[in-house]
């Protein structure tokens, strides 16, 4: 899947999906599990830490949208964040950050 992610300022669609590795073959690891979405924009300053969605068991997270996260266009780092049944941690991707960019739309305020 994608590291890279855009979107109009303003916009709340499409939600932003990422399929996490999995590591079971038969189960998921997911079920009880817990996600959070977080995003940072350039200056380091969190923009979103809220709750993300399992998607489905085969591993895919998904984050939908609400205005305010898109307000202000740029460039942001993200990752998504799983809680395991254990409470253990996990954050993806592992190597690197997602790249969200809020891209200027035509209408409303400037950027």
């Amino acid at each position: 899947m994608s590291t890279t992610f855009e979107i109009k300022r303003g916009d709340t669609s499409p939600g932003l999906e990422y399929q996490l590795p999995v590591y079971s073959e038969g189960g998921s690891v997911l079920t009880g599990a817990s996600v959070r979405f977080l995003m940072r924009d350039q200056r380091g300053n969190l923009v979103v830490d809220a709750p993300a969605t399992i998607w489905d068991e085969g591993g895919v997270v998904r984050y939908a949208w609400v205005a305010e996260d898109t307000a202000k266009a740029g460039v942001h780092r993200a990752e998504f964040e799983v809680t395991y049944v254990d409470g253990a941690i996990e954050t993806f991707p592992t190597r690197q950050w997602l790249t969200v960019t809020i891209m200027p739309d035509l209408g409303g305020a400037a950027p």
